[in-house]
C-alpha cells in the first residue's frame, strides 16, 4: 500500500517517490527531475525544490514555470509537459538569485542544471558535473592584448593527447566554466574518437559586435592570436585550424570560412545565427527577415568552397531557426563544401550541442 494519501499518491507516486511529502523520508528518496510518459506522447517531468517559492527558468525552450507548494510543507513542485527527445538547461529562479537543482547531479556551472527526457541518446565523454564541482582549467594562460580588437583578454590553451591541430572554441569561457570541454576532449581522444588536438578557448568581450560578421576578429585571430599560440610552447599545429562556434559564434565561423578561406577550412557549427544581417538584431523579431540572412546572400554569389569541411548541427526543437539553417546548409553544399548535417535533441542550448561539438570536430579533422 502506498505511503501517499489521496492527491499525494496521484501526484508523486507515479514518479517513483514514497514517503509523506516534506518529510525527511520523502526528501531522502528524491532523485529529480523524474519523467513518466505523458498522454498523447512526450513526457511529464517532475521538478522538486525544498524550501521556498521559486520558478523554473529554462534556457530558450520555455517561459518560466512556477513551482507550487504542497500543503503547508517545504515541498515545492511542478509537473512540466516535455516533448520527446529534449535535453535542456534550467535553474530555479527566486526574486534575486538563480540556483542549480541540488537533487540533480547533472549541472552546468554553479547555478544551472541539465534535464533530459528518458529517450535522449547519451553524451559520451561528458561527465556529470555538480553545482559545487570546480572544473579543471588549462595550465597555459595567454594574455592577449589585441591591437585590432582593443582591450585585453585571457586565452587558455590545452594540448589534448600531446597536442595537434588547433581547435578554436568560440565563447571559450562557456566551455571552461559551464561545460567541461577539457575533460570531454581528453576522453574522446583517449577513446580514439578523434585525433590529438590543441584546444584554444577564445572568450568574447562583446558577442554581438565581435561575432556579427566582422573582419577585424578574424584578422586578429590570423595575425595576433595564432602566432601567440605558436610561440607559447604548447604543442600545436596552427596550419590546421578547426573553428567551433554556437549561435552567433557559428555565424562567425561560417563568415570566416567564406571571407578568410586561407585561414579557416574546417568548421563545427551548432545552431548558427543565420538569420543575421546588418541591423537585424535591433528589430523586434530578428528571425523574421530573409532566410539565411547575410550568409545565404553571400553563398548565392557562388563562391568556390571546394576543400571546406562544415559540420552543421541544430536543435531539432528550434522551429524558427531551422529554416535559416537548412538554407545555408543546402547552399554550402551546392558551393562545393563537404557538408555534414545533424540535429540534436534540444532547443537553442549548449546542453544539446556539446555532443555534436566533439563528434563534429572529429569529422572536420577526418582525412
Amino acid at each position: 500500500m502506498s505511503a501517499f494519501a489521496g492527491g499525494a499518491e496521484h501526484t508523486f507516486a507515479k514518479f517513483g517517490l514514497s514517503g509523506t511529502p516534506g518529510s525527511e523520508a520523502f526528501w531522502d528518496g528524491v532523485r529529480a527531475p523524474a519523467s513518466v510518459p505523458a498522454e498523447g506522447g512526450g513526457w511529464l517531468t517532475l521538478f522538486l525544490r525544498r524550501g521556498s517559492p521559486a520558478s523554473i527558468g529554462f534556457e530558450s525552450w520555455s517561459d518560466p514555470v512556477p513551482l507550487h507548494r504542497w500543503a503547508e510543507t517545504d515541498c515545492w513542485y511542478a509537473q512540466v509537459r516535455m516533448p520527446a527527445r529534449l535535453r535542456v538547461t534550467y535553474q530555479f529562479l527566486t526574486d534575486d538569485e538563480a540556483y542549480a537543482d541540488p537533487f540533480n547531479p547533472a549541472g552546468a556551472g554553479g547555478d544551472r542544471s541539465i534535464a533530459s527526457t528518458p529517450d535522449v541518446p547519451p553524451q559520451p565523454h561528458w561527465p556529470a558535473v555538480g553545482a559545487d564541482d570546480i572544473l579543471p582549467l588549462p595550465a597555459t594562460r595567454l594574455r592577449w592584448a589585441s591591437e585590432r580588437l582593443g582591450g585585453r583578454r585571457t586565452v587558455r590553451v590545452h594540448p589534448v593527447g600531446g597536442g595537434g591541430p588547433v581547435v578554436l572554441l568560440l565563447d571559450g569561457d562557456d566551455w571552461l566554466y559551464l561545460h567541461p570541454a577539457t575533460t570531454a576532449f581528453e576522453s574522446a581522444v583517449a577513446d580514439g574518437a578523434m585525433p590529438p588536438v590543441t584546444l584554444v578557448f577564445l572568450p568574447a568581450k562583446d558577442r554581438a559586435a565581435e561575432f556579427g560578421c566582422r573582419p577585424e576578429l578574424w584578422q586578429a585571430v590570423r595575425d595576433e592570436l595564432l602566432p601567440l599560440v605558436a610561440g607559447s610552447g604548447v604543442p600545436s599545429d596552427p596550419d590546421t585550424l578547426v573553428v567551433a562556434g554556437q549561435s552567433l559564434g557559428g555565424l562567425s565561423a561560417m563568415y570566416a570560412a567564406l571571407e578568410f578561406p586561407g585561414l579557416v577550412s574546417r568548421i563545427a557549427c551548432q545552431s548558427g545565427s543565420f538569420w543575421w544581417e546588418p541591423g537585424a538584431e535591433k528589430l523586434p523579431d530578428p528571425l523574421a527577415g530573409p532566410l539565411g540572412g547575410a550568409v545565404a546572400a553571400r553563398l548565392r554569389e557562388s563562391p568556390d568552397l571546394t576543400g571546406l569541411r562544415i559540420a552543421f548541427d541544430a536543435g531539432e526543437h528550434e522551429t524558427r531557426m531551422l529554416p535559416h539553417c537548412e538554407l545555408v546548409e543546402s547552399l554550402a553544399g551546392r558551393a562545393g563544401a563537404a557538408v555534414r548535417v545533424s540535429r540534436s535533441p534540444s532547443e537553442h542550448d549548449r546542453a544539446g550541442w556539446r555532443h555534436a561539438l566533439l563528434r563534429d570536430v572529429a569529422w572536420a579533422l577526418a582525412r
